[in-house]
């Protein structure tokens, strides 16, 4: 059933949305040109989405609609891969209810419109949440420094019993580059940008903040120059893989290696890695992988 939230005060904590040890099954990745295909092995390869997502369960899928820009630039998360996701927790997942929600840079309704998410996320019967003042609250995070009573966008986690995230694979001017981990800044309210100026530490932080039940990187079609907004089809490159993991951390490492990157060339990964929130060594995982042709 829905976590229990502790409230301090006025302050809220976030739960812990990961899903017990997991048994050899931390990782996949998945090649393949069609999505709604290698999402749906991906996510089989570690268990199934029955492994993460249970009948009666209320889940929370934060995608990245941080722009009002068509889904073919690839800047967002692509429609059909949410469309796929919200529907395995249904139909497999059995899951009572999925809520949809972001709190982008942009105008909110401008950027579920043109990214095409909110009409995806409908069609397939999840509840999108637009942000509302009254719909943040603020947090603490422990040995935080920069998440320190902090306004996040709570409403979503409020009786949420699963977490999922969701995020294109993209290069980014200021954090080298934007995936699984970065989509959560998506959550934080107030002035956000001023963490700019800290970026690797703010990253860290939310690797620290959200445990997620599982994220999926989408590396079908990869922004590798001009994130993290692109603008044109010539920033992009067809790497045709999408990864699925229950560490935030090693499915970014191995993000990295798509976009020419090293995992040092990202300090925030090892950054996150000190913090406890995952392992940059995801060959040590042993990810499982396969591909699907034709």
């Amino acid at each position: 059933g829905p976590k229990i939230l502790q409230e301090s005060g006025e302050e809220v904590k976030l739960p812990d949305f990961s899903p017990p040890p997991p048994d050899g099954k931390t990782m996949s990745i998945v090649k393949g040109s069609e999505r709604a295909g290698t999402i749906r092995m991906a996510i089989d390869l570690i268990g199934g989405i029955e492994r993460f997502i249970k009948p009666g369960d209320v889940v929370f899928i934060k995608p990245n609609v941080a722009f009002a820009s068509p889904s073919r630039l690839c800047a967002t998360t692509n429609p059909e891969l949410l469309s796929e996701l919200i529907s395995l927790c249904y139909k497999r997942g059995r899951a009572k209810k999925v809520i949809v929600a972001d709190n982008p840079i942009n105008n909110p309704q401008s950027c579920f419109r043109l990214t095409g998410i909110g009409k995806a996320a409908k069609s397939a019967g999840a509840q999108v949440l637009m942000p509302k003042d009254y719909y943040f609250e603020n947090t603490t995070l422990k040995d935080g420094r920069l998440i320190r009573n902090w306004p996040v966008f709570f409403e979503p986690f409020r009786n949420v019993s699963k977490v999922i995230g969701t995020a294109p694979l993209k290069n980014h001017h200021r954090s080298g580059a934007s995936m699984t981990i970065k989509n959560w800044y998506g959550l934080l309210g107030g002035r956000r940008n001023i963490f700019h100026q800290d970026i690797n530490t703010i990253i860290a932080e939310l690797a620290m903040l959200i445990k997620p039940t599982l994220v999926i990187l989408d590396a079908t079609e990869v922004m590798m120059t001009n994130g993290p907004t692109g603008g044109s089809l010539a920033d992009l490159r067809r790497k045709n893989t999408m990864i699925a993991g229950c560490d935030q951390v090693a499915v970014d490492s191995f993000g990295a290696s798509l976009l020419g990157m090293k995992v040092a060339d990202l300090p925030w990964l090892a950054k996150a890695q000190a913090a406890g929130a995952g392992t940059t060594d995801y060959e040590s995982l042993k990810p499982l992988t396969a591909e699907i042709t034709g």
